[in-house]
């Protein structure tokens, strides 16, 4: 069984604090299929109250998070959703070792954002 298992952590760059109440989507991609696994909102920390893909459904492959952004910039920028620079997210990465933590931060600011494969 595999011992591996995803996990996130979101920032607010520009404020210095954590994002909460971000909804993030997963999807495992297959033959170019994205298949949707679950969506899990940031916490008061900027992470999920759980792992996003626990070690029971864990495997190699490719994987896609989608963070839902401007929903969240919006409520702190009062901008009318036809003007925003950044809305949804999407980080499609691979995963090569069922034994290995994988945890994708993302770093955001209202115009831009990035990201690593932390630890």
């Amino acid at each position: 069984m595999a011992k591996g298992f995803l996990t996130t952590h979101v920032l607010d760059t520009a404020r210095g604090v954590p994002v909460a109440g971000l909804v993030i989507d997963l999807f495992v991609i297959e033959a170019d299929q994205r298949n949707h696994i679950r969506s899990l909102p940031t916490n008061s920390d900027g992470r999920t109250d759980g792992q996003i893909l626990p070690a029971a459904e864990f495997s190699t492959g490719t994987c896609e998070l989608v963070f839902h952004a401007g929903d969240y910039l919006d409520r702190l920028e009062k901008t009318a959703k036809a003007i925003r620079f950044l809305d949804v997210i999407p980080i499609r990465f691979g995963i090569t070792d069922v034994d290995s933590h994988y945890h994708v931060p993302l770093l955001l600011s209202p115009f831009g954002y990035s990201t690593y494969r932390g630890s």
